[in-house]
């Protein structure tokens, strides 16, 4: 399956074909968007998107790992990841198009 990547200007450009704006002021929207978003996982803030999913952040607690290459353990500190739960509507969406 070849992949293709979505980038910040695919979007603006769709935005500026959906909207009929300027194509800079649909990358400040894009912008904008992303912004908002980031602001709110950073301050650990849940992001649902109807129809989409749910961004969020999660907390991992110290552990134990081992270098795989020389199998010396090391210590993981605990950090924030980024998580996404994709809504049903999507899963079935992404599901729908692989089955066709």
């Amino acid at each position: 399956m070849a992949g293709y990547t979505v980038t910040r200007a695919d979007l603006s450009h769709a935005v500026y074909q959906e909207l009929g704006v300027p194509l800079s002021e649909a990358s400040d929207m894009v912008d904008a968007f992303f912004e908002e978003i980031s602001e709110a996982l950073a301050k650990h803030e849940e992001v649902k998107l109807s129809s989409f999913g749910t961004f969020g952040i999660r907390h991992k607690k110290a552990r134990i790992g081992r270098n795989p290459k020389t199998g010396v353990e090391v210590v993981i500190t605990p950090r924030s990841v980024l998580s996404f739960t994709a809504s049903n509507l999507l899963k079935k969406r992404i599901n729908k198009t692989l089955n066709s």
